[in-house]
């Protein structure tokens, strides 16, 4: 977007911007609807919010953060960018060993620490994957930030399709952390907080790009590439290995179902840009 464009639209920026990160924070106490659920029932559902987060997150990388980006950025820069971004996301994850999933209470995770949790727990207290996770969160929630922001530069429908993208992709991995919080040695109400503290960094990955705007606008353009391989590695290492996880017939065609969902919603807000 040229830079006249961006000037005109900053009150309109500030507002949708930090409107939507609250919105997104107030995901993280999606917990106190976990705790009337069953884990059975939770169990049994949920796989179709991640399908739902894959479609939305391809959905919003492919139809528009990607084309967007080669309107104002040369095509080779923008492939070289999204490919930066999938190894930031994989360098990241590997470096806060993100041994939980995006979208479910990962047992296998639970048991590859126990040992070393046990050890260091057996006297009460947060076990360190506790801490581990709210770390790992409020890096993730304020690169959501910087994201939503950058993406509210480029075009209101784009913000807001970056938005609900990142929300959806949100509920599944807010209860999958709640489940991991709890697990650790936090009471529940204390999971809910810290949860939500660490979803509040959120706010400040857009903060810093609303107040550096001016002295980042051409970074502004490159995150918006970055952003789309990020949210294309997060659907594809995170997401789609946990629906291989179900091997029922009548559940892979709701997975196949949700995941078109979460495409046509993104395909269909281009309508509002015209």
């Amino acid at each position: 977007m040229p830079q006249e464009g961006i000037i005109a639209l900053m009150p309109e920026v500030y507002v949708y911007t930090l409107a939507s990160v609250f919105i997104v924070s107030m995901v993280s106490l999606i917990g106190l609807f976990t705790l009337s659920l069953k884990e059975d029932v939770l169990r049994k559902y949920i796989f179709l919010l991640v399908s739902l987060a894959i479609g939305a997150l391809l959905g919003d990388a492919f139809i528009h953060l990607i084309p967007e980006s080669f309107e104002s950025l040369d095509a080779t820069l923008v492939g070289l960018l999204i490919i930066v971004g999938i190894l930031a996301f994989f360098i990241l994850e590997k470096f806060l060993h993100w041994h939980h999933s995006h979208g479910l209470e990962d047992e296998g995770c639970a048991d590859q620490y126990r040992e070393h949790e046990e050890a260091q727990g057996e006297g009460g207290g947060i076990r360190p994957l506790g801490h581990l996770v709210i770390v790992s969160d409020g890096v993730h929630n304020f690169l959501d930030g910087v994201i939503i922001a950058a993406s509210y530069f480029v075009s209101a429908e784009v913000g807001i399709a970056t938005t609900a993208a990142v929300m959806l992709h949100e509920i599944p991995q807010e209860i999958g952390d709640f489940g991991v919080l709890l697990h650790a040695g936090f009471t529940r109400m204390r999971a809910l907080f810290v949860n939500f503290l660490s979803a509040l960094s959120a706010v400040l990955g857009a903060l810093a790009v609303l107040f550096l705007n001016e002295t980042l606008e051409t970074a502004i353009l490159w995150l918006v590439p970055l952003a789309a391989g990020g949210f294309i590695y997060i659907a594809s290492s995170d997401l789609i290995p946990e629906l291989h996880k179900t091997e029922h017939a009548g559940e892979s065609l709701l997975q196949l179902a949700a995941i078109a969902i979460g495409v046509v919603a993104m395909a269909l807000l281009v309508l509002a840009e015209v």
